[in-house]
């Protein structure tokens, strides 16, 4: 099976923070491959902008050194990497002074006309408005001219209202673009054609036949070289307020009208208007905090959270687990367990949807348990999907049952190269489809479901519970679903 390569319009894309970490491992070699794939017209250019003072050929050198550590050895072999190369220029830019924006007005002006100017803000979240305002006032937020921005969206309600309003004054809400590249993520996109491409799924999806839904997003790393920005995060900002609850809301919200882009980010603004609220008087009973301390993983030895960081005490969470609830009709009863940490025993990222069990077995007490049918979406690594069934285990002698999973790694089901999710909404800009975008009231509400926990942690003051690097997080994460009846399910199981 071969995949549909579209091209797209041609277009003029300034990358802020070109020289960074995000440029550097993802945007790059992103818009590499789509070039390489024949994405990419060839009047496109692309133009890298940063405080370091670099002439355009050694950006060039920098941009090609990007591609040999993140792009494989065989895809850098044909004139595709100089005709890439080539797409890219470099202006210095003092994205908080003047220096360099009349140099970056006079070059998009002289490249625009008849393309599609995109914005990307591949920078520290706190530039987000001054960058935003310095392109009004140069005059590159006109014509249509469209903004990228990535997470962190602030650090609360209130900050994330304040940053909104100040891109606002100079983007319209249809020209902002708020990514969160797990959206983009193939499995992710999977999952709306699971539930509404399929008659199998959609009649079962609701509180009479789901018993509950797992999330887990879990890290084999560390904080390493982002301690410092992570300190002043914490798991709930860092994960769960975007990635997870983006997930959350593809599981749950009711089949949109169509996959317009509003239509979508509707139904996903109102699961989390119907969340339940999570505070002081509930917050013990359905949250748990834990911090890693030195463990080991599969490269030996790890230091803990605490000596990362260079400090002898941080209130920080690298691990949370929660059990939320969306107040509606189709999910009462029904919990969402949710976690996320660092230095777990493994990197997986997937959802478990765990059907009821049937309510009576015709088979007796000789066959065994029969367990609950199990839909296990991953998310990475090894992308696909299991449907877990009970069947017969072949042989004669009587019937005795069996737990089997239905298989499609999408690796082997398409013999095709699957795309980064950056690859994806990159071009998803140029086209003008906010469909995997977030919404600025999306945004706002996930704050008003996560600022009362924030708050709830700190007047509670109990520090975050010690884990072991290498395990699956503190005790009392498994204590939070185990008190219900139901067990943490790794691996795919």
């Amino acid at each position: 099976m071969t995949s549909r390569v579209i091209p797209v319009a041609p277009f003029v894309l300034t990358v802020f923070g070109a020289t960074g970490d995000l440029s550097r491992r993802k945007l790059i070699p992103a818009l590499f491959h789509r070039d390489l794939a024949g994405q990419i017209p060839d009047d496109a250019t692309i133009i890298g902008c940063s405080r370091r003072p670099l002439s355009e050929e050694e950006f060039r050198t920098f941009a090609r050194q990007a591609l040999v550590d993140h792009v494989p050895a065989a895809e850098l072999t044909g004139p595709e990497l100089d005709r890439f190369l080539g797409r890219l220029s470099y202006v210095p830019v003092d994205v908080e002074g003047e220096n360099g924006w009349l140099e970056l007005a006079e070059r998009v002006s002289k490249q625009i006309e008849g393309r599609i100017c995109v914005h990307y803000l591949a920078t520290a979240p706190h530039l987000f408005g001054p960058i935003c305002e310095k392109l009004g006032k140069y005059g590159l937020s006109e014509n249509g001219a469209r903004v990228v921005i990535e997470k962190p969206i602030g650090k609360d309600l209130a900050s994330a209202l304040a940053l909104n309003q100040q891109v606002g004054r100079i983007f319209p809400e249809e020209r902002v673009y708020r990514i969160d590249h797990y959206l983009g993520k193939e499995t992710v996109q999977n999952l709306m054609a699971l539930r509404f491409a399929n008659a199998l799924f959609e009649p079962l999806w609701n509180n009479a036949h789901i018993d509950h839904v797992q999330i887990t997003v879990a890290e084999a790393l560390g904080v390493e070289e982002r301690a410092g920005y992570y300190d002043t995060a914490g798991a709930m900002r860092d994960m769960v307020q975007n990635h997870i609850l983006q997930l959350l809301c593809l599981v749950a919200m009711e089949p949109p009208s169509s996959l317009d882009a509003d239509a979508v980010r509707d139904e996903k603004l109102k699961v989390l208007r119907a969340l339940k609220p999570i505070d002081e008087h509930n917050v013990a009973n359905v949250t748990v905090r834990g911090q890693y301390r030195a463990g080991a993983s599969a490269g030996g030895a790890v230091p803990g959270y605490l000596e990362e960081l260079g400090s002898t005490r941080s209130e920080t969470e690298t691990f949370v687990a929660v059990k939320a609830e969306v107040e509606n009709w189709r999910w009462a009863g029904v919990p969402f367990y949710l976690r996320t940490g660092k230095r777990l025993a493994s990197r997986v990222s997937e959802i478990v949807v765990a059907f009821r069990p049937v309510p009576h077995s015709v088979f007796g007490e000789a066959v065994g348990p029969i367990d609950p049918n199990r839909l296990v979406i991953r998310l990475q690594p090894d992308e696909g999907v299991k449907l877990w069934l009970m069947i017969k285990d072949p042989g004669p002698g009587g019937i005795r049952l069996t737990h089997v999973p239905l298989d499609m790694s999408f690796a082997k089901a398409f013999k095709v190269r699957n795309p980064d999710a950056y690859e994806r909404l990159l071009l998803d800009v140029v086209r003008g489809n906010q469909t995997l975008f977030m919404r600025r009231d999306e945004v706002e509400a996930a704050w008003r479901w996560v600022d009362p926990i924030l708050e709830a942690w700190r007047n509670v003051k109990e520090p975050p519970r010690p884990y072991t690097a290498g395990t699956w997080g503190p005790s009392a994460s498994i204590a939070l679903i185990e008190r219900d009846g139901r067990t943490w399910l790794e691996d795919g199981a």
